[in-house]
Order: C-alpha cells, then sequence, then structure tokens
C-alpha cells in the first residue's frame, strides 16, 4: 500500500513540475500579448480538457511533458508566402510548417503571433519554464536541507567490530559461532562499547561529531586510551588498547580504490542521523548536485551504449545510469515502504523531486530545437544579427526564421523517444532500487 502511495505521490509531483513548467511560459507570453490556444499537461490523447477565454487547458495520458500552443511561432518566408520554392523534401517540410502556422494566424491575430515579439520578450517566455523547474528546486532542495536535513555521521556507535581485522579479514567479522579465528576481539569490543553509546572523549579529546572521533582515534595512535560514553544518560569511561590494523585507502568520493594502509583501530561504526542545515548551505548543495547533472548531460550519450550493452548482456545495471519517468515513481514507492524513520522517507523523496527539476531546468537549457534551450539560442542569434545590422546601417533582417532547423527538430524528437524507449525498458526489467 505504502509503495502504491509513493508512486502516486512522485506522479503528482512529477505532473507538479510539469504543469508549473508550462505555467513558466504561459504567464509571460499571455501578459505579453501572445495568444496562447492550448495549455496540456502530457502528451497523446486528452484525458480531460476545458475551454477558457481562449486557451484550452487540458490533462492528456502520457506524463511525459507538457507544452502551450502559441500563434505565430514561425514567420512567414522572406517574401510573405508559404509556398514551397523547391520540390526538396526537407524544403516541403519546412514550407509544410509554414503553412499549417500561418493557417493558425487570422488577421486580427497577426499582432499577437509570438515571432513579433522582441528578443528580451521571447527569452522570457521561453525561459520562464525552465525557470519555473529551478524555483521548484531550489524549494524542495531547501525543504530538504533545513527541514529534514542532511544525513551526517555521528559519534553515536551503530556496530561494533567483534574481531580485529587482518590482511585476509579486513572487516573484522566474526565467523558464523560468532567467535573470532586468528585474531583477537577488537579494542572496541575488549572495551565493552555497546551499540548506542555516544562517544563523548577519546584520550582526553572532547568529541561531538564522528570526524573528531576519527581524528582523536589517528592522534592518539596505537597503545592504551580512555573512552568516555554516554549510554543510557549515564556516563561511563571505558578503558581501550588502540592497535594498528592493515584498512582500505578510500577515494574521496568513498570508493575502495585496492590500496591497503596501516591506521590505528578502535573498531567502532557512525551512526548516520539527519541534521537540519542552515539556508546558508542550500546553495552550496544546489550546486554540488549542478555540477554531478551537468556531468550526466555531458556523459548521456556514454551512459545510454553502456545501458544498452547491459540491457542486451543481462549483467547488472549501473546505478548512475539514465532514469525515466517510470524509474523515478517506481524509486518514489521504494523511498515511502522502506522500513526506515520518516526522515529517511522525506528525506528521499525530497531529494527525488528536487534532483528531477534541477535535471528538467538543465536539460531545456540546451541549445537544441525542440528543447526550450534552442528557441532561447534563435533569439539570441536572432538579436545578434538585428544589432550587427544597425552598426553597418543596414535594413532589420526581421525574425530568425526557426522552421529551417526543423528537420533537425524532428531528428532530435525521434533521438529522445528512442531514449526514452530505451530508459523505461530499463526500469521495468532492470530497476535501479534503493538497495543497489
Amino acid at each position: 500500500m505504502l509503495f502504491v502511495l509513493g508512486v502516486l505521490l512522485l506522479l503528482a509531483f512529477i505532473a507538479l513540475s510539469i504543469g508549473l513548467h508550462e505555467v513558466g511560459h504561459l504567464l509571460p507570453a499571455k501578459r505579453f500579448g501572445v495568444q496562447v490556444t492550448q495549455y496540456m499537461v502530457g502528451f497523446g490523447p486528452t484525458i480531460w480538457s476545458r475551454q477558457g477565454v481562449e486557451t484550452e487547458y487540458g490533462v492528456k495520458a502520457v506524463p511525459l511533458g507538457g507544452y502551450i500552443r502559441m500563434i505565430g511561432m514561425y514567420p512567414p518566408a522572406a517574401d510573405g508566402t508559404v509556398r514551397a520554392s523547391s520540390t526538396g523534401r526537407l524544403s516541403a517540410l519546412i514550407d509544410e510548417a509554414r503553412k499549417a502556422n500561418a493557417e493558425e494566424i487570422s488577421l486580427h491575430d497577426d499582432a499577437r503571433t509570438f515571432y513579433r515579439l522582441t528578443v528580451p520578450r521571447k527569452l522570457a517566455v521561453m525561459l520562464g519554464g525552465p525557470f519555473m523547474n529551478l524555483i521548484l528546486a531550489t524549494i524542495f532542495f531547501t525543504l530538504l536541507v533545513v527541514g529534514v536535513g542532511l544525513p551526517t555521521l555521528t559519534a553515536t556507535a551503530s556496530a561494533v567490530v567483534p574481531c580485529t581485522p587482518t590482511a585476509s579479514n579486513l572487516t573484522g567479522g566474526a565467523d558464523a559461532a560468532g567467535l573470532c579465528v586468528g585474531s583477537p576481539a577488537s579494542p572496541a569490543a575488549a572495551a565493552g562499547l555497546k551499540v548506542g553509546d555516544t562517544i563523548t572523549s577519546v584520550g582526553g579529546a572532547p568529541i561531538s561529531t564522528w570526524d573528531d572521533v576519527s581524528a582523536a582515534i589517528a592522534a592518539t595512535g596505537a597503545g592504551p586510551t580512555t573512552i568516555v560514553v554516554d549510554r543510557d544518560g549515564v556516563t561511563t569511561t571505558l578503558n581501550a588498547t588502540l592497535i594498528t590494523v592493515p584498512r582500505p585507502v578510500l577515494s574521496d568520493s568513498g570508493k575502495p580504490t585496492g590500496e591497503i594502509q596501516q591506521k590505528p583501530f578502535l573498531g567502532v561504526g557512525p551512526t548516520t542521523q539527519f541534521v537540519p542545515q542552515s539556508i546558508t548551505a542550500v546553495p552550496g548543495q544546489m550546486w554540488d548536485i549542478t555540477t554531478r547533472s551537468v556531468s550526466a548531460l555531458v556523459s548521456l550519450p556514454v551512459r545510454m551504449y553502456e545501458l544498452t550493452r547491459t540491457l542486451i548482456s543481462g549483467g547488472e545495471r549501473d546505478p548512475e545510469s539514465p532514469v525515466s519517468v517510470v524509474g523515478v515513481t517506481r524509486l518514489g514507492g521504494e523511498a515511502l515502504s522502506i522500513d526506515e524513520p520518516w526522515r529517511t522517507k522525506a528525506a528521499l523523496i525530497l531529494s527525488l523531486v528536487a534532483g528531477l527539476n534541477l535535471f528538467l531546468f538543465l536539460f531545456n537549457l540546451l541549445p537544441i530545437l525542440p528543447l526550450d534551450g534552442g528557441h532561447v539560442a534563435g533569439a539570441l542569434y536572432e538579436g545578434g544579427r538585428r544589432r550587427i545590422a544597425k552598426m553597418r546601417g543596414r535594413p532589420d533582417p526581421g525574425p530568425v526564421d526557426l522552421t529551417k532547423a526543423l528537420p533537425l527538430a524532428y531528428g532530435v524528437s525521434i533521438a529522445l523517444i528512442a531514449v526514452s524507449a530505451v530508459v523505461i525498458y530499463a526500469d521495468i526489467f532492470n530497476p535501479i532500487t534503493f538497495g543497489g
């Protein structure tokens, strides 16, 4: 039941993100007098719609995006006609788009076409959608960072390693009978440290965070020391003898490098808690996610190639591979149904929705049609060539004819549909889960 509720919750958030993205286009378009005939969330067959004064508002069956239909997205040909100038396939495609565009424009609507807007107003309309997603991402990241908090390692013991690690037993695990074979009990176990103990001092050094614990152990080195803990509200002093053991060297991302290094060892694991942060931590958190999202966008072709190979070979899917709406909603269902405290569930849900909106913001800024960034690039080019013409004393060259880029736009659309199909297939038959 919780899984279904989580799926529905994520679907609602996705619909909200798509709907407000289109509102970001709709409001400035109407503010600048452009006639908007349709506002739709989703694609495919219409599930529900309502006719306003001049705009039809509706919801469609496939929640993979949305759109608003504005009159006069493309200008007429340079000679003012929409007739084909050649018999070429691409020219015919362009002229058909012009013809369909012109048929929407009646004489009294000509002044309310999108192509007649000034460049700044075109930019405001086309950037309104992506920036709405940026606003949503900021709101959700703020709720996550300030309201729920970020996962932080604390000085409270979540686990006590039973045995002293060796080169053949780096984890220090006991055997099936719970005995240490080939090594003595770990310093923590020998000293009597228990799960739930909060370490307040190591060798006389005060402790407030897990980083303090690690630093104090490294500074103390091998030998006898005192460990002061808070156990159920009672301060208890334990005597431990730290030892040097082989430990795996980790990279900056926390993954083993394959190298082994001798380090002082106590044998206790930290507890992860969600600690609310100051609002000043939000920009840093968003910047970190933004850089990773940009990296993901740049490496998307490679990741898609690797995902396709995984699907063909039947191998284990990379957790960093692309995820579709199906995958995100499935993760939402898992987030709500896992056996974890409510803070963990809320953090997972908010991180999914915040990350999705930040990705939508970045993805839609790509300067290719049919994405918003393609129209932004066209408007900037239009403004640039008008400025150059003015500087050279030449006539205004007029609006940029983006219909010439429609063949490329159709190609990009087909590619996006193909990518979506592959990722959706992967999310159904080889899904990413929170358990890895």
